[in-house]
């Protein structure tokens, strides 16, 4: 796997995670992003490499150089790398980031309430397996 190609690590049974990262895919500038499900191997694995309980993460994950971002911080570096109008929501940066993440905890917490939750992992074409790691 290329160490420099940025990884977005999702809640694979939500269904509002899901389609983020459909949505991701439709909208980035370019093919960047690879993604796995939090709960994949490779997922926990990965979470472990960096020190990060997998048990503990709800939220989605970016790991780009080697470091890692979580909440808004990965959200605000994935909507810079995608068309319009999504780098807008950089009007936001200025909030200090434990009131942008509070409202993000929000979402969080009440994801599976408000956008229900799959029982597997959705399952992305023949296109765009190549951009899943298992």
């Amino acid at each position: 796997m290329d160490e420099d190609c940025p990884i977005i690590l999702f809640d694979g049974v939500c269904n509002l995670c899901n389609i983020s990262v459909q949505r991701i895919l439709k909208k980035e500038k370019s093919p960047l992003f690879k993604f796995a499900s939090i709960q994949s191997e490779f997922g926990q694995n990965i979470l472990i490499k960096y020190n990060k309980d997998p048990k503990t993460i709800d939220s989605i994950v970016l790991i780009k150089n080697n470091r890692v971002y979580q909440k808004t911080r990965a959200v605000f570096r994935i909507a810079f790398k995608m068309k319009m109008p999504y780098p807008c929501i950089y009007i936001f940066w200025p909030i200090p980031y434990f009131i942008r993440d509070w409202v993000y905890n929000l979402i969080a917490a009440n994801r599976y309430k408000w956008f229900g939750k799959s029982e597997e992992c959705w399952i992305p074409t023949a296109e765009l397996s190549d951009r899943f790691i298992h």
